[in-house]
C-alpha cells in the first residue's frame, strides 16, 4: 500500500518571533518604554531570581532578589544624590511583595538608622532606632511607633525603660536620672508621669546631684501602692 507524506507546515513566523520575544531566564539589559532598564533573571515575561532594576524617573536603584515581578527576598535600594551625582543607599534588607518586610536597615536622609524588623514597609516588631540628637531607642514597635516594652536612652545619660504606646510612654515604667541619682518608678500616660515613686538611686556617684536629698516618706506597703495604681490604669485603659 503506498504511503503518502505530506509536507511539513511551518508555523507561521509571528509565533517563532513570539517565541523569542519571551523573557525567561537570564537576560542582557532590557529598556522599558518610559526608560527604566533591568538586568537580571526573569519567568514568563516577570522579572524573578536576581535583578537589577534602575527607575529613570528618580535614578533609584534596586539589586536583589525578585519574585513575580515584585521586589521579595534579600536586596539593596539606593538612590541618587542630585548634587553629588553618587548612590546614597536607602535600605539593605528583607522585601516581601514589593515592601520591606523582615529584618532590615533603613537610613533616613537625616543621619537617622533604624535597625530591626518591618512588616507591610513600616517599622513593626523589635527593633533599634538611632536619632540625630543621639538617644536611641530600643524596644518594639508597631505600625512605625514605638509600642510596646522599650528602651528610651537620652544624650545626657537619662533613660526611660518600659511602657508604650502610639510613640509615647504609657503603662509602668522607670526613669533613671544618673546625672541626678534619682529614679521614678510609676504610671505613664501619653508621656505624663501620672503617680509614681521618687527614689534616690547612686546619689552619691551622681555628676549634679540637687543640693538636697529626697525627705523620706514612709509607706506601709509601697509596693501595694503602685499595684493598686496599675490596678487603676488597667481598669481606665480597658474602658
Amino acid at each position: 500500500m503506498p504511503v503518502i507524506k505530506y509536507p511539513r507546515l511551518r508555523d507561521p513566523l509571528f509565533y517563532e518571533w513570539d517565541r523569542k520575544a519571551q523573557k525567561c531566564g537570564l537576560r542582557h539589559t532590557i529598556y522599558a518604554v518610559n526608560g527604566d532598564q533591568y538586568t537580571g533573571e526573569w519567568l514568563d515575561n516577570l522579572r524573578h531570581g536576581k535583578g537589577t532594576q534602575i527607575w529613570k524617573s528618580t535614578g533609584a536603584i534596586y539589586s536583589g532578589d525578585w519574585k513575580f515581578g515584585k521586589r521579595d527576598g534579600y536586596g539593596a535600594y539606593s538612590i541618587l544624590d542630585p548634587e553629588t551625582k553618587e548612590y546614597k543607599r536607602v535600605y539593605t534588607g528583607w522585601w516581601e511583595n514589593d515592601r520591606r518586610c523582615g529584618r532590615g536597615t533603613f537610613f533616613y536622609p537625616n543621619g537617622e538608622l533604624y535597625e530591626g524588623e518591618w512588616s507591610n514597609g513600616v517599622r513593626s516588631g523589635w527593633g533599634k532606632m538611632h536619632y540625630k540628637d543621639g538617644s536611641t531607642y530600643e524596644g518594639h514597635w508597631l505600625m512605625d511607633q514605638p509600642n510596646g516594652l522599650g528602651l528610651l536612652q537620652l544624650p545626657n545619660g537619662n533613660r526611660y525603660d518600659g511602657g508604650w504606646k502610639d510613640g509615647k510612654k504609657h503603662g509602668p515604667g522607670k526613669f533613671f536620672y544618673p546625672d541626678k541619682g534619682q529614679l521614678l518608678e510609676g504610671i505613664w500616660v501619653a508621656d505624663i508621669p501620672k503617680c509614681g515613686v521618687l527614689v534616690e538611686f547612686g546619689r552619691e556617684e551622681a555628676p549634679a546631684p540637687p543640693e538636697l536629698p529626697l525627705p523620706e516618706i514612709k509607706l506601709q506597703d509601697p509596693a501595694g501602692v503602685l499595684a493598686e495604681a496599675q490596678a487603676m490604669f488597667d481598669d481606665s485603659y480597658n474602658e
